[in-house]
């Protein structure tokens, strides 16, 4: 029998969180799901069901379980997408969906072969609470790395408080990482001074995630294997599974597939963005993103535009339009008057989404200035590029560390979501970042290396995954 025969009749529900940085990496995942013979069904409300597209198209098999998403007084109506509303929406966001527990209670149990297994996104912990009524597994998968679900993860069960220098230190953790109160989750500040009920509704939802019966991640056992360890030791099992990098298309080799399906519309093409670099130099070109959701202010972007033209650097910078709730033409998302002018020839400034797993693998870049969102951090470790760190908010902190402290392919450059940088330290960076000497861009490549070995056939991601499968389909036979 092969893995195809033994998958077959094996239910999975995914149920992904409607924010690109989550919703991307966990359709990832059902796709080498499903090229395995699993049966999926995807649970997504209306609104984000345009981007299944390229997976349903890929695999007809793939069933869809549309559900409406639940009001709240908080969200303005037809805000059913992260990408809709700034960061600070996202425990917002969860909570709302936590009024699916019935509806989705109600489709199991009218369904004539219903899943056996859930596999959720760590913002939906309420899903462990299902499971059990229903007598199924359920399955966490993280966008985010393992480090910093293990801070997360410490956090909320230690709940320490911070010092007398406004600082938490987290000695459970490998490396012991010292947080900044000021740079924990808001949640979990607002938990320790007034414990209000939308903290504490974010506190269950990461304690059903730790009681969830296993944790898959979008990472890989060379790069954070003393985090994977530490959370097997805390969770009390090892149902811990590294499958990433995860790849579009399961592109084992560059990445690049489609790239232009996996975000919204873009001011230049991918064919537009691969003609200019490849009129610059190797390593040469600094790429700045700063992710899906965060718009920077325009006393942000000023010096980041000054920082630029000091340093007489090539560049590539993608710039986010303000939400709807920021308002356009005001505070935000704004390039200084004239700048694109007076760049002309050394840099693209380009609106809206950036076929960033293109760019990234691109000869000519040199540095990546980036927010430390999971899937950047990722994108940029496959692409064998140093990391310029400016972390914003919630796990990118945590990721910036591991870039910076313990991976040692990371330069930080700024920290905080409301921090003005120094246009003159920038510039000084930013040609820093791009010279061939650049201590950090040998260490980038030997851990790209690591990272598409981990992939491979019988690398340790690859041996993950089978091992996760092999789990899903006896899940199936011992509850049939």
């Amino acid at each position: 029998m092969t893995i195809l025969d033994s998958c077959m009749g094996t239910h999975v529900l995914v149920f992904p969180y409607p924010a690109q940085g989550h919703l991307i990496p966990t359709l990832d995942l059902t796709h080498q799901l499903a090229t395995s013979g699993l049966t999926i069904t995807i649970l997504v409300t209306p609104k984000n069901l345009p981007l299944l597209n390229p997976i349903l198209s890929k695999h007809p098999s793939i069933q869809t379980l549309i559900l409406p998403f639940p009001s709240h007084n908080l969200i303005p109506p037809g805000a059913e997408n992260a990408k809709d509303l700034p960061p600070n929406y996202t425990p917002i966001i969860a909570q709302a969906l936590c009024q699916l527990y019935e509806p989705l209670l109600d489709w199991f149990k009218s369904h004539p072969s219903p899943p056996r297994i859930i596999i959720s996104d760590i913002l939906l912990g309420w899903t462990q609470t299902l499971a059990c009524q229903l007598n199924i597994r359920n399955i966490v998968f993280s966008p985010s790395g393992a480090m910093a679900l293990s801070v997360i993860y410490t956090l909320w069960t230690n709940l320490p408080k911070k010092d007398i220098n406004d600082q938490v230190l987290l000695s459970s953790i490998p490396n012991c990482p010292t947080i900044r109160w000021e740079n924990i989750s808001s949640m979990y500040r607002n938990y320790i001074k007034k414990d209000d009920s939308l903290s504490k509704v974010w506190m269950d939802l990461f304690l059903g995630d730790m009681a969830s019966w296993g944790l898959i991640f979008n990472s890989f056992s060379e790069m954070e294997r003393v985090y994977l360890d530490h959370l097997k030791r805390q969770l009390g099992h090892d149902r811990v599974w590294a499958v990433g990098p995860l790849l579009p298309c399961n592109d084992k080799d560059t990445g690049a597939c489609r790239p232009a399906e996996r975000g919204g519309a873009s001011s230049v093409s991918v064919e537009g963005v691969t003609t200019w670099l490849d009129k610059c130099k190797d390593h040469s070109v600094v790429y700045i993103c700063f992710g899906s959701q965060a718009v920077l202010r325009n006393s942000q972007i000023a010096e980041i535009a000054s920082g630029l033209e000091k340093s007489g650097v090539h560049f590539i910078w993608c710039v986010k339009e303000p939400t709807a709730a920021q308002g356009s033409g005001g505070s935000y998302g704004r390039i200084p008057s004239g700048f694109e002018n007076r760049v002309a020839g050394r840099g693209l400034v380009i609106r809206g989404w950036v076929p960033q797993v293109v760019t990234l693998g691109h000869r000519a870049i040199g540095a990546f200035l980036t927010h430390c969102g999971w899937n950047s951090v990722l994108e940029g470790v496959v692409a064998g590029v140093p990391m310029l760190a400016w972390p914003m908010t919630a796990d990118q902190f945590s990721d910036a560390f591991l870039l910076v402290n313990v991976l040692n392919v990371g330069i930080t450059v700024c920290e905080g979501a409301d921090t003005v940088p120094n246009s003159a330290e920038l510039a000084k960076v930013f040609v820093k970042s791009v010279s061939e000497n650049l201590v950090e861009r040998t260490r980038a490549k030997q851990l790209s290396k690591a990272a598409l070995d981990a992939i491979k056939d019988e690398g340790s991601s690859a041996k993950d995954f089978d091992c996760l499968v092999h789990h899903l389909v006896q899940t199936k036979l011992q509850t049939s």
